[in-house]
């Protein structure tokens, strides 16, 4: 099953191709869609995304991009489609650095991996909707779109006995006004990033080496770092990348302080 859904978001990546019916495909398209990008940051300088042309659309919803850029704080994230045995060596690594993450799940992680899951929640960690079947939001309807996002919700719940989960990771990172607009009336905020690399092939791995250099050269102040949980180099090279982070004065908070609410860890 994992494989399949791993064939099932690599085509859906490659080929932009979802089931909808015409009429509403229509209207999609009509609505547009952003994928999230941005200009790198080099040598601690901060990213930009003033050129990509999605940026009021972001600010409008209060969409998370980056944190507060006066303070070296860096805020870890992962995303978990499918579980490729990394996740808790991860976890594992993030106890003992005492650092803070948050992971945005799928469904097929939460039904696959609910240990996991309950784990990432008893350590402080915080758990992200990432829809439940990882589809293209601009492409389906809002009532789908609740539709995906209530299944991980109620699932999550019903395991953890947290509530409301309040994060969400637009699949794909793809996204338009309509989608921010119809999860935020949901009582989400949209987490992007603003340090991120290829990690997510494991058919492409490059080493711990790798991994820690493509994440160091990007650190700068409120940086919102992705990771992909299923990149062995990501897991090999999580405890170089904390201390070093920590080697240049940054700190890791959790991203509900990027609003303003402190959490204890």
């Amino acid at each position: 099953m994992r494989m399949a859904l791993l064939m099932a978001l690599a085509t859906c990546c490659l080929l932009g191709l979802l089931p909808t019916g015409s009429a509403f495909a229509a209207s999609a398209a009509a609505d547009g869609a952003y994928h999230f990008g941005f200009k790198r940051s080099v040598n601690g300088q901060l990213p930009s995304i003033d050129e990509e042309g999605f940026k009021p659309i972001v600010d409008k919803h209060g969409a998370i991009f980056l944190g507060d850029t006066s303070r070296k704080e860096l805020f870890l994230t992962f995303d978990n489609g499918y579980e490729n045995g990394y996740t808790s060596p991860i976890l594992d690594t993030l106890k003992a650095k005492k650092v803070p993450a948050a992971f945005f799940v799928t469904g097929h992680f939460v039904k696959d991996q609910p240990a996991l899951v309950k784990r990432m929640v008893s350590e402080g960690h915080i758990v992200g909707n990432h829809s439940w079947s990882h589809p293209d939001m601009t492409t389906i309807s809002d009532g789908q779109i609740k539709e995906e996002l209530e299944r991980v919700n109620k699932e999550i719940v019903s395991l953890t006995g947290q509530s409301d989960m309040g994060y969400l990771r637009p699949p794909r990172g793809i996204f338009n006004d309509r989608t921010l607009r119809v999860t935020k009336e949901l009582g989400y905020t949209n987490v992007f990033w603003s340090a991120a690399y290829k990690d997510w092939d494991t058919k492409d791995q490059k080493g711990s080496d790798y991994a820690l250099k493509k994440v160091v050269a990007q650190l700068h102040p409120g940086a919102v770092i992705l990771l992909h949980s299923v990149s062995k180099d990501n897991m090999e090279a999580l405890g170089a990348i904390i201390d070093e982070a920590r080697r240049q004065g940054y700190e890791f908070r959790a991203i509900p302080e990027i609003g303003g609410m402190k959490l204890p860890f």
